[in-house]
Parts: structure tokens; C-alpha cells; sequence
């Protein structure tokens, strides 16, 4: 029927494969939902009409049917009375009366078989558009989906992933190189600090045995002048002191 014709477009041909021709699906799958619900007021709107119809219909054949009876029931009765031909006036109406049934019969029966086609098709309507609504939202996420996948993969394409890795593997070297120098100041840091240790140590030893000195030849009565330009004892563990201190911090610098 011309309400109906609509739909070859919406469920004849696939959804998904409207949804891919689309330019926007979203849009797209709400246009169906709204193509389909005025069809479904139309439809509604012809099943009411065509109802009308069949209980018009169906009310002249009763009317038909009960007018036949009742000549009939007038026939009867002037038989009964031996009115042989008012008998045959009365059935001469009911032949038209039937006539009349027959022809309300046809008509109701023609009437129904249209409303129940389209009783039919309004349901199957109902019925698509309750899934419809129910995948409009499924429909809506995967096409959401596919862009969000879409732009990822034209983001990821248009990287140049050989050239990033080659950078990335430079800086790794770097990174590398750098680890490395700081390893090696940090063991010759050592080095030169334990070396300065072992000076000051050293000069303890030596600035413990000259005060022994001193002492014995104190109470021997004699006395150990300090050589002409030489430093005092105090004097060296202070430069040692200085020089360890000046050589820990130039390797930290470094």
C-alpha cells in the first residue's frame, strides 16, 4: 500500500550499509527513527479508517441480513393466514434483501481482509521501530568508535616512526654516555680522595712520631731547631687538610 512504501528503504536494504554510506551516521540513524515514526502515525492513521470502514461494512450486513429475516418471517405468516399472494410480495422483498446481504457480505468481507493487512504491517512497524530505538544507541557508539579509530590511525600514520625511534635511540645514548662519565669521575673521585687519605694519615703518623721526638730530647736536655724554609708540622696537615678538600670538590664538579 502507498503508506508502506517508505519502508522498502528503511528495512529492505541493510542499516549498517545505510549508516556506511552516510556522511554523518549519527544523524543518519536519527532520520531513520523519525522516518519511521511518522510512518507509523500514517499507518496508525489508515488502520483506524480502514476499522471504520469494515464496522460501517459490517453493520449494513447485519441490517441486510436482519430485513431478509423479517420478510421472510412476513411470508411465513401469510401463508399461515392462506395469503398465498401477499406470501409472494413479502418473499419477493426478502430475494432483494438477500441480494443485499450478499452484496454487504462481499464488501465486509473485502473491508476485513484490508484492515487485517494492514492491522499486520502497523505491528511489524511497531515491532521494527521498537528495535530500531533499541540498537540507535549501539549504532551510535560503534560509529563514535570507529571515528575516535579513524583519527588514531591517521595520527599514528602521519608519525614518521622510523625517524622517532632513531632520535629516541640517540638520546638513549646519550643518556648512556652520560651514566657512564658519571661512573667514571665518580671512581677517579674516590681514587683521589683515598689517595688524600692516605697523605693525611701519613703526616699524622710522622706529626705523632716528631712530637715523640720532642719529648724525649725535652727531658734529655736538648732541643731539635725546625729546618730554615721548612714548614711547621701544623702548617703541612693544614695543606694536606685543604688539598683534599679542593680535590673532592673538582670531582663533584665534574
Amino acid at each position: 500500500m502507498g503508506i508502506f512504501s517508505r519502508l522498502s528503504d528503511i528495512f529492505k536494504s541493510n542499516v549498517n550499509d545505510l549508516i556506511d554510506r552516510a556522511e554523518d551516521p549519527e544523524k543518519m540513524v536519527k532520520q531513520i527513527i523519525m522516518d519511521m515514526d511518522q510512518e507509523l502515525q500514517k499507518s496508525t492513521q489508515a488502520l483506524g479508517k480502514a476499522v471504520a470502514s469494515e464496522r460501517m461494512a459490517e453493520k449494513k450486513l447485519n441490517d441486510a441480513v436482519k430485513k431478509a429475516a423479517d420478510w421472510e418471517a412476513k411470508a411465513r405468516a401469510a401463508l399461515a393466514a392462506g395469503n398465498t399472494d401477499l406470501a409472494k410480495r413479502a418473499l419477493s422483498q426478502k430475494v432483494k434483501a438477500d441480494e443485499e446481504v450478499a452484496t454487504y457480505r462481499e464488501m465486509f468481507e473485502t473491508i476485513s481482509s484490508q484492515t487485517e493487512t494492514i492491522r499486520t504491517q502497523v505491528e511489524t512497524l511497531k515491532a521494527k521501530m521498537s528495535e530500531a530505538k533499541s540498537r540507535q544507541a549501539m549504532l551510535i557508539a560503534r560509529s563514535q568508535m570507529a571515528e575516535t579509530q579513524k583519527q588514531l590511525a591517521q595520527s599514528i600514520g602521519g608519525i614518521d616512526t622510523s625517524s622517532s625511534f632513531e632520535k629516541f635511540n640517540r638520546m638513549e645514548e646519550k643518556v648512556l654516555q652520560k651514566e657512564a662519565e658519571a661512573e667514571a669521575f665518580a671512581e677517579i673521585a674516590g681514587t683521589a680522595v683515598a689517595k688524600d687519605y692516605e697523605t693525611f694519615e701519613q703526616l699524622q703518623n710522622d706529626a705523632k712520631v716528631d712530637s715523640e721526638l720532642q719529648r724525649l730530647m725535652a727531658e734529655m736536655g736538648q732541643a731539635m731547631p725546625a729546618a730554615a724554609g721548612e714548614p711547621s708540622l701544623e702548617d703541612q696537615i693544614a695543606a694536606a687538610e685543604a688539598a683534599a678538600e679542593a680535590a673532592a670538590a673538582g670531582a663533584v664538579e665534574g
